[in-house]
């Protein structure tokens, strides 16, 4: 994996235009990421969406949470999804794009705008809805990217645009593939 270096805000913020110009209804999948185990990452040509799994063999369920009362999975938190555009500028590399632990990197643009909570979205032969549970940067993300770009994802205009992703479930199980289109459904 390349060594790159941590961008600043302002290099950062430039590339805002480039983000801001991703498809609104219709886009691709980039990148699939399956997470088998805490800190590790398997990046996948297709994978499997399921109803109770998520994307099968991620370790989404047994990680848990500390959202829930019981510390079990959370469900509006099955699915993270990235925008592509996002994490190739924090990113610079695109071995890197695992490193945010993420899912689904796709080219499409995940603003609240565009797509609020309870959207649904068409990908492969699955489909899957827009949770309303805010994804944000961590400490790990910090790490990986940098404190100027955990500052970036999580500013004003980050959360608009939610540059850190944002949380999906599964609604309709199916197999999705690198290059599949994700395409926004009628609500």
């Amino acid at each position: 994996m390349t060594k790159t270096h941590h961008l600043a805000t302002q290099e950062l913020e430039a590339g805002l235009e480039a983000i801001r110009q991703s498809p609104k209804d219709a886009g691709a999948i980039e990148l699939i990421v399956r997470r088998p185990e805490e800190g590790a990452r398997e990046v996948l040509s297709e994978g499997r969406l399921d109803l109770a799994e998520g994307l099968v063999g991620d370790s989404w369920r047994s990680l848990g949470s500390s959202l829930t009362p019981d510390g079990a999975a959370h469900p509006d938190m099955q699915l993270t999804l990235m925008n592509a555009r996002a994490i190739a500028l924090m990113a610079q590399d695109r071995e890197r794009w695992p490193l945010a632990g993420d899912q689904l990197y796709i080219d499409l643009d995940l603003s609240g705008d565009n797509l609020p909570p309870g959207t649904r979205l068409a990908l492969g032969s699955a489909v899957i809805a827009v949770t309303a549970q805010p994804h944000t940067g961590c400490q790990q993300f910090r790490e990986r990217f940098g404190t100027d770009a955990l500052r970036f994802v999580n500013s004003p205009v980050g959360r608009q645009l939610n540059l850190r992703g944002i949380n999906a479930k599964v609604v309709q199980p199916g197999v999705v593939r690198v290059g599949d289109i994700v395409k926004k459904l009628p609500a």
